[in-house]
């Protein structure tokens, strides 16, 4: 119980973090569909989906790989962190240069004309991303969780903060609305026409002024490629770079595929790239499960490593997976019944809630994956990242068939599918799989049938519409308490124990 209360402690304190952080930059949704047409909204899905994915080129699986020789090699862990961090320092610049000269023919290629700069500072912020990348690993090995958080934090609120003064202040001192003696200055640099270009400023900015503060907190740093050492992380690594690709493709690149697989006049008064930014923007109701995967992969991922020699780590993998779930089944129910009243708050134009039923495909779909980086564990422990290919390429191939097959017959429905076809895959292959390699005494009938439940209580709270908003709210959340006291009677052993376990140290001072 030890050992899951330390993961649970780490996993809270990522989580406030990145619960903080995600909630401050969830405001950013009603500023971006109130100020920004939804075309600009559909430019900014391509973009990042392109960002995200070549971010996994700039940094080639190398975080997990730093974690693995620096915790169960017997390699000393600064020699470990200088050769990672050396390798994709002149990696990412590399390859950040390439695109940033690349930019014009890349600004025609996307259907950007005289966009180039978007690609430019596209450059920019995956080859900041990537500097910072080894170092935020080391502060999570080092169970510098505050740390890391503190420093998230400081980027979102400045990422956040030039949002608001590009989008939002600039454009109403120069419309007058507000410090008139400042219209001259800022009419000179405004460009009214700029929306996905701000965006991407924006987190350039951010970027480059986190970036002296994140390598003074982790410390020196030499350059150093030693070959003997980076050999076998290489060797480790590129399985890893592969699952990374593919894994982005089912993530975030699904929704650059979107507005070319929606044949144009699906959706009446909106063009495929509009559609395309309705569907990301619904994308971003389902965030809540994605920073609860995210905090969990935080603190997990470091922890898993250094377990990896515990006798007892099936036991305690199973457990955790088992806690994981009942966890997010909850989280999962509490946010579909009440989505009615997330989209009225955060969708601040028309024409948004239309793509609402989606979500809770995608809120399970993040469950799955959650799931999945559970499952993972034992190709990373038993140095047989091969799988990971083999897992991740096969949700990419199911996550493209989906979109293309199923896009056009039900629109945003049919690309909520394919995150959720894609990490169902996924879960079942990297458990057969896992099972035969390294046998873990998951609780399953139990964890499949907390998730069939939530996935059908998130429905049917979803649905059920008597057209009065107070009852709709009261039965809405009803349904919601029944899971959980459902939840509660199965597990209620377990959580008197936990209860205790937590009580008793108090009572013992």
């Amino acid at each position: 119980m030890g050992l899951l209360k330390k993961l649970a402690g780490q996993s809270a304190i990522y989580g406030v973090s990145s619960i903080l952080g995600k909630s401050i930059n969830f405001l950013l949704v009603p500023l971006y569909t109130g100020y920004l047409p939804k075309e600009d909204l559909g430019s900014f899905t391509i973009l990042y989906a392109l960002i995200a994915f070549l971010n996994v080129v700039f940094t080639f699986g190398m975080e997990t790989t730093f974690f693995r020789f620096a915790t169960g090699k017997g390699l000393s862990p600064e020699k470990v962190y200088q050769n990672a961090q050396s390798l994709v320092t002149l990696v990412a610049i590399l390859l950040g240069a390439s695109l940033y000269v690349s930019a014009a023919p890349l600004s025609l290629l996307f259907d950007f004309p005289g966009k180039g700069h978007l690609f430019q500072w596209a450059a920019m912020i995956l080859t900041i991303d990537a500097l910072m990348a080894i170092p935020f690993a080391k502060l999570r090995l080092e169970g510098r969780s505050v740390t890391f958080a503190s420093v998230k934090l400081i980027n979102i609120f400045l990422n956040v903060g030039f949002n608001v003064l590009f989008i939002v202040i600039a454009f109403h001192i120069v419309s007058g609305d507000i410090l008139p003696s400042l219209q001259p200055w800022v009419s000179q640099w405004y460009q009214p026409n700029w929306g996905v270009d701000y965006i991407l400023l924006s987190n350039v900015l951010a970027n480059f002024l986190i970036l002296p503060l994140v390598w003074k907190l982790v410390g020196k740093w030499k350059f150093e490629l030693k070959a003997s050492l980076l050999n076998p992380m290489w060797h480790y690594a590129m399985p890893l770079l592969f699952m990374g690709l593919a894994g982005v493709t089912n993530e975030v690149f699904s929704r650059g595929l979107f507005e070319f697989a929606l044949p144009e006049g699906f959706y009446p008064n909106l063009t495929s790239r509009e559609a395309g930014g309705v569907f990301g923007a619904n994308f971003k109701l389902a965030i809540i499960m994605s920073l609860i995967i995210q905090a969990f992969k935080y603190a997990g991922e470091p922890f898993f490593f250094q377990q990896a020699e515990n006798k007892n780590n099936p036991q305690l993998f199973a457990r955790v997976m088992h806690w994981f779930i009942i966890f997010c089944t909850v989280l999962m129910v509490g946010v579909a019944v009440n989505l009615d009243i997330i989209g009225s708050l955060f969708f601040q134009a028309e024409g948004y809630a239309i793509a609402l039923p989606m979500v809770p495909l995608l809120l399970m779909g993040y469950l799955l994956l959650g799931v999945y980086y559970n499952l993972s564990i034992w190709f990373k422990i038993t140095d047989q990242t091969q799988y990971s290919f083999y897992i991740t390429f096969t949700g990419a191939v199911v996550t493209v068939v989906i979109i293309l097959t199923l896009v056009p017959v039900f629109g945003f429905i049919g690309g909520a599918l394919s995150t959720l076809g894609c990490y169902l895959t996924m879960v079942i292959f990297c458990y057969v799989t896992g099972q035969k390699h390294y046998p873990i005494p998951y609780q399953t009938k139990k964890d499949v049938t907390y998730l069939c439940l939530a996935f059908l209580f998130s429905y049917g709270g979803f649905w059920l519409d008597t057209g009065n908003t107070v009852l709709d709210f009261l039965l809405h959340n009803a349904i919601f308490l029944v899971f959980v006291a459902f939840i509660f009677y199965m597990e209620k052993k377990e959580l008197y124990s936990l209860i205790k376990s937590i009580i008793k140290p108090k009572h013992a001072n």
